[in-house]
């Protein structure tokens, strides 16, 4: 197991100090799901949501988490991100909107939490535009998929 890195020789929470590493390009994606009543699909692909077009209030929901993850999760480094990207798509098959973000950087660090984040918050965002007509919505499979860059290399899950 390999040693945890934000944590100092005492025990204490550290920012991990990444001044020697290089800048190097950093890609992550992650995705997860809101499942839903079939009815409550409906409504949001047709647009029929009072408060507004659910998908993409969600997608600049995910960006703007995306670009603030440093502000919400402890010990996050303020990175000056290249691209965030969100995708939200109905899949009527299984009553649940999918979402995938894709964020880069050319940085000392990676960008996995970024594009966690960007998941859970369009998510968050999905659930509460259309609480009011479907409250057992449940958010599932948030997970890094894929990450590129940096001294580890390349993690693909299966």
């Amino acid at each position: 197991m390999s040693k945890l890195t934000h944590f100092d020789a005492s025990g204490n929470a550290v920012m991990v100090d990444v001044s020697a590493k290089d800048a190097t390009e950093r890609e992550a994606v992650a995705r997860g799901r809101v499942v839903m009543d079939a009815a409550t699909l409906k409504e949001i692909v047709g647009r029929r949501i009072k408060k507004g077009d659910v998908l993409a209030i969600a997608q600049v929901a995910g960006i703007m988490a995306a670009k603030k993850t440093h502000e919400l999760i402890p010990l996050c480094h303020t990175l000056l991100l290249s691209s965030v990207k969100v995708e939200l798509s109905p899949n009527e098959a299984e009553n649940a909107v999918e979402i995938e973000a894709r964020v880069k950087v050319t940085g000392q660090t990676g960008v996995e939490m970024e594009a966690l984040t960007a998941v859970s918050a369009a998510a968050l965002t999905v659930y509460d535009m259309v609480k009011a007509i479907d409250r057992g919505m449940r958010i599932e499979n948030v997970r890094l998929v894929r990450k590129t860059g940096g001294k580890s290399g390349t993690f693909e899950q299966a």
